[in-house]
């Protein structure tokens, strides 16, 4: 009977806890929508006249004063998203990534849709936090859809971060499936030499030299002097005993990299990126 007792006792704490916890979920997706929403857009426009367009953007991005004019905009209206995204966005050219992205994630905060995949690109070319940035892209995709941020799908960020963390058979199914995607949107003939490259740098980790070598030389079709391609194809071609032919890419990847044929992404004055090489 105290057994029958004890079972009914913990089945009726469970069924209110999760009550409890189903309550709170849903008080918490309200108050996320209602951030989101509740938004006076006529209101803000005027704040972001003020204090952006005729404050901050007056003075150097890097200035205390490009701060202190966002900082009054959000005095009046604390929830206007894109003074958050301005207050973090020169922190984050200048390296200053762990308080930029606390200004990120309150933007994120008043409007998801619009930042939140700007702030998982910086977790992947910026700051590094590439767990994160893989979590930020897949809750992209789940709210809205494989869509693109500074040129590039989701899926390529995503597969980027899982190279970064040498999970290379992870990177190479999301590189073949974000490449299959948009060969069959845009045609073969469209797709990006950045994508091309990665996508053959993870070929490479896992020494299938000769498809990497495939990658490459499509890459290079669009981008013919780009030298980060170059020197990986050499280095391919090497692997595959030609050595003749990978001395010839050595040459020329040295004079296109001197020469600043490099990866052309307009973030790359602010941040190397993955297996960008940097002559001396």
């Amino acid at each position: 009977m105290r057994t029958i007792i004890k079972i009914i006792s913990i089945s009726l704490i469970a069924i209110v806890f999760a009550c409890n916890q189903k309550k709170t979920l849903s008080n918490d997706l309200t108050e996320n929508q209602s951030t989101e929403t509740n938004i006076d857009k006529e209101k803000q426009q005027k704040i972001i006249d003020e204090y952006l367009k005729n404050g901050a953007w007056r003075y150097q991005m890097y200035s205390q004063e490009w701060q202190w004019e966002i900082d009054k905009g959000l005095e009046k209206d604390s929830t206007v998203a894109y003074l958050w995204q301005q207050k973090a966005m020169p922190l984050l050219k200048m390296r200053k990534y762990e308080i930029g992205i606390d200004y990120l994630d309150k933007a994120v905060k008043y409007d998801r849709q619009r930042w939140q995949d700007y702030r998982a690109f910086i977790k992947c070319i910026f700051a590094k936090r590439y767990r994160e940035a893989i979590a930020d892209f897949e809750d992209c995709k789940k709210r809205f859809g494989n869509g693109y941020v500074m040129d590039h799908t989701y899926d390529f960020y995503i597969g980027l971060s899982h190279l970064q963390l040498n999970e290379f058979e992870k990177a190479e199914q999301i590189f073949k499936e974000d490449y299959d995607y948009q060969e069959q949107e845009f045609g073969k003939d469209n797709l990006h030499h950045l994508d091309l490259f990665y996508f053959g740098i993870t070929k490479y980790e896992l020494k299938k030299y000769q498809e990497a070598i495939d990658l490459f030389d499509k890459a290079l079709k669009i981008y013919p002097k780009f030298s980060d391609v170059q020197l990986y194809k050499a280095v391919c071609l090497r692997k595959l005993g030609k050595y003749e032919e990978a001395k010839k890419y050595d040459v020329l990847a040295e004079q296109n990299g001197r020469a600043g044929n490099t990866i052309n992404e307009d973030n790359a004055i602010y941040e190397m990126y993955p297996y960008q090489w940097k002559w001396k």
